[in-house]
């Protein structure tokens, strides 16, 4: 089973061979139909309920499956309820920071349930705090402007937090749409992160027991220090 990091967009290859390994694992557990936990942190009710219905809708639409979706405002705090007999985990987009506060009662849970095989889906937000070093959000490093301010995420500088620990590179989402990829090479090369991973939307990157492998319609830009500067690659297109 995967981790998979998608960068943003709304295609269905996103979410299309995570579905297929809920299923792959729902069955080896005797279940028909995969229970695919679902963690979304929106502003207010109706913000939520829109994330709601369009992930239920995108997820049902591939495959047969049965969301079971845990909304929550941005202060709140998730549950083990979350966790509780699902056949894959998929953290949804929206403000970094939200995120990351609403999972961390669930941080040592989370990192066993994929260890031990649960596949994991990441969309944009659920995708940056999988990182050991999670990139929250910020769009300058001091004084210097290195994104866009909107791409922010409600924060001025950028801000580096632990995440999740699911991959040991730090994850930036819509790359080449926002601008990000500008936010890692820079942090990168103020050292506040050892490089990391830029992942364009409508872009998945499959981390699994092999080599990585990207599916979608974009890069993954791979951002690493060497020794005349940064060096930026694309791992895949």
């Amino acid at each position: 089973m995967s981790i998979h990091l998608a960068g943003g967009g709304w295609s269905e290859d996103l979410f299309r061979g995570f579905l297929a390994e809920a299923s792959a694992r729902a069955a080896g557990a005797g279940r028909v139909i995969p229970r695919i936990g679902v963690l979304l942190v929106a502003e207010d009710a109706a913000a939520g309920a829109e994330a709601q219905a369009r992930y239920v809708t995108m997820l049902t639409s591939i495959s047969s499956c049965e969301p079971v979706v845990n909304l929550l405002a941005e202060g709140d705090l998730a549950t083990s309820v979350l966790l509780s007999d699902i056949d894959a985990l998929l953290i949804g987009g929206g403000l970094t920071p939200a995120y990351l506060d609403a999972v961390t009662p669930l941080v040592d849970e989370i990192r066993l349930l994929v260890a031990d095989g649960l596949p994991y889906l990441g969309y944009s937000a659920g995708a940056a705090i999988s990182a050991d070093h999670a990139i929250i959000g910020g769009w300058k490093i001091g004084d210097v402007p290195v994104c866009a301010e909107e791409t922010g995420e409600d924060l001025d500088d950028v801000t580096i937090a632990a995440g999740l620990g699911l991959v040991d590179l730090s994850i930036d989402a819509h790359a080449a749409q926002w601008g990000t990829l500008a936010r890692l090479i820079a942090a990168t090369e103020a050292g506040l992160v050892d490089g990391g991973l830029a992942i364009d939307e409508n872009t998945v990157l499959v981390v699994g027991d092999g080599e990585l492998r990207v599916e979608g319609v974009g890069s993954v830009w791979r951002v690493s220090p060497g020794a005349d500067g940064v060096v930026v690659v694309t791992i895949g297109s």
